[in-house]
């Protein structure tokens, strides 16, 4: 392969010594630089060093890749293609992958590149480099999404779902997961389409039976392969790297088809298998994934605490802890009613949630709670392991400061919780209880005699 592409130009012959380059129709210039190239490799000397030529323009093309120099990676890109004729073969099985990554990023790029100039070249690479078939398969899939060609990345995910080279290889294997993947988040997106021309037509329609049974195919379809995915042991929802989505949305989706066609105890076993099952890795979406749908469904208080209770062990300052310690709270059971102490501390340890009014609301509501429920013992365990670094942390001249400066209603609640831990010698605690606040005046006066009442330090005296 001596060009760039189908649609580009090739090299002139040394019959033709009237140009030194040509034009393609899209307007994008590719000169022959063999010779420029050689000289530059061998500092003028005439020397046809196949290895330093293919190394010394692989160089310029990084360069001018890193410089944004699109036109000039590309003239050097089309050089590269000796690369395929290496007599050593380490380089040249490595060479297709190579040129795909170089000239699919320059031809994303260039101004004047198009769709079908990257699809003829990317078409090109999936023969040459049958061991990238998948791969190129998946990111051309990716670019023609991204240019809203829905109905042709599709085609491409389909041609692909059924490709093998020889025995398949776990790598295969993952691509082609991966693949199935995303050909189920198109099928999907036809399905809501379908759904969304559904519900405006009237059921006594004839157009309606016709849209029904299509919508229901494509959710067959999508089910099918959503339902053979979530089978497969790992995590199935994080930052894909080099994949540009979330395959988050491959549960999300097959759950909502399941639910839409009112298949709660299918839906159920797939999220129950997710979450728990030990083929998978330990995956805190999981967990969110079943708490939200046995919420939906109305679920026992105990279920739902179970769920979450391994969500706490995983993400103690998930968003979802606060409405743990709620369920714990109204639990009669002490063990239940000690964790939503707990969470409530494990949440504030994190930098994250240093801001959460709502968490220091139900801290200050609970500690009250607790102590006036004769549990000293459960708030002293809970500060002993904290009392070295909360001050500096939480509770600082600094942050007293600046927590008044910028929330007042936060700092009243902070002011609180530093007081009954901490006593009224609380740095926190002083300077709040101090300021002169007109509408805030008669919170201050209960400010200070709640601590008085409820402060842990020295209790009893």
């Amino acid at each position: 392969m001596s060009d760039f592409s189908d649609d580009l130009p090739r090299p002139l012959s040394e019959d033709d010594p009237g140009q030194t380059s040509v034009h393609s129709g899209s307007g994008m210039r590719f000169p022959w630089l063999q010779k420029h190239v050689e000289s530059v490799a061998t500092r003028g000397k005439k020397e046809k060093d196949f290895a330093q030529t293919t190394s010394a323009c692989l160089s310029f093309i990084q360069e001018a890749l890193l410089k944004h120099q699109w036109q000039l990676a590309a003239e050097y890109m089309h050089s590269y293609f000796q690369i395929l004729e290496d007599s050593d073969s380490t380089k040249r099985q490595a060479a297709p992958e190579i040129i795909w990554k170089l000239g699919s990023e320059i031809l994303y790029y260039h101004p004047k590149s198009n769709v079908e100039t990257f699809n003829a070249f990317a078409d090109r690479m999936k023969n040459i480099g049958v061991m990238n078939y998948l791969t190129i398969s998946l990111q051309h899939a990716l670019y023609l999404l991204h240019h809203g060609m829905f109905d042709d990345a599709s085609r491409n995910l389909s041609q692909a779902e059924t490709w093998r080279y020889g025995e398949k290889s776990s790598s295969q294997e993952v691509l082609i997961n991966l693949i199935q993947a995303y050909q189920g988040l198109l099928q999907y997106y036809t399905w809501s389409k379908k759904k969304m021309e559904l519900s405006k037509l009237d059921e006594d329609d004839y157009a309606y039976n016709t849209a029904s049974q299509s919508m229901f195919n494509h959710s067959w379809k999508t089910s099918m392969n959503f339902c053979a995915l979530v089978q497969i042991p790992g995590v199935w929802d994080p930052f894909v790297k080099s994949y540009v989505e979330n395959v988050a949305k491959v549960l999300c989706l097959f759950i909502k088809i399941l639910e839409f066609y009112g298949d709660q105890d299918g839906a159920r076993e797939v999220l129950t298998n997710y979450a728990y099952d030990e083929k998978f890795p330990s995956n805190p979406n999981a967990h969110i994934y079943l708490y939200n749908f046995l919420k939906r469904e109305k679920a026992p208080r105990e279920k739902l605490i179970s769920v979450l209770k391994i969500l706490y062990q995983i993400v103690p300052s998930h968003k979802l802890m606060l409405e743990f310690h709620r369920l714990l709270r109204k639990s009669d059971k002490e063990e239940h009613q000690k964790l939503a102490l707990e969470v409530l501390f494990g949440v504030l340890d994190f930098a994250g949630c240093t801001k959460n009014i709502t968490a220091w609301q139900y801290l200050a509501k609970y500690l009250r709670q607790i102590l006036m429920g004769n549990h000293l013992a459960w708030a002293q365990k809970e500060w002993n392991s904290r009392k070295t670094w909360w001050p500096d942390f939480h509770f600082s001249y600094f942050w007293a400061k600046s927590d008044w400066k910028e929330d007042k209603a936060l700092a009243y609640e902070k002011a609180l919780v530093a007081g009954i831990l901490l006593g009224k010698g609380c740095r926190y605690f002083r300077y709040i209880s101090k300021q002169d606040h007109q509408v805030l005046r008669k919170k201050m006066k209960q400010l200070k005699k709640l601590v008085r009442k409820y402060s842990i330090v020295n209790p009893g005296l």
